[in-house]
């Protein structure tokens, strides 16, 4: 039980192997657009100011808002906070459709 074992050229092999790591995949990465970028696109081509051919989006490109007016930072809503803040907007509400109904 005490005597060492010689091991075999092809057991060291498959133990290299199982070692070693296999090389990532490459993959080609295009470049993500912009909202600025789309915008730019957006006035500059005439294919996006028509919708089939037949409706004309002009008008709804000029009033699209800009990215920086639609941002907004994110913000952890309370439930109990949240629900005492609509309850007390409700509240005076409520009485008044109250006091309605008596008269």
């Amino acid at each position: 039980a005490d005597i060492p074992v010689i091991p075999d050229l092809e057991e060291v092999q498959e133990e290299e192997l199982a070692m070693q790591l296999a090389a990532p995949p490459s993959a080609q990465v295009n470049r993500v657009m912009t909202y600025h970028d789309l915008d730019k696109d957006l006035m500059k081509y005439a294919a996006f100011q028509t919708l089939d051919g037949e409706v004309d989006l002009k008008l709804l490109t000029k009033v699209l808002a800009p990215e920086h007016e639609l941002r907004e930072d994110d913000v952890s809503w309370d439930w109990d906070h949240l629900f005492t803040e609509v309850s007390s907007e409700l509240v005076p509400e409520w009485d008044l459709g109250q006091s309605e109904r008596e008269d």
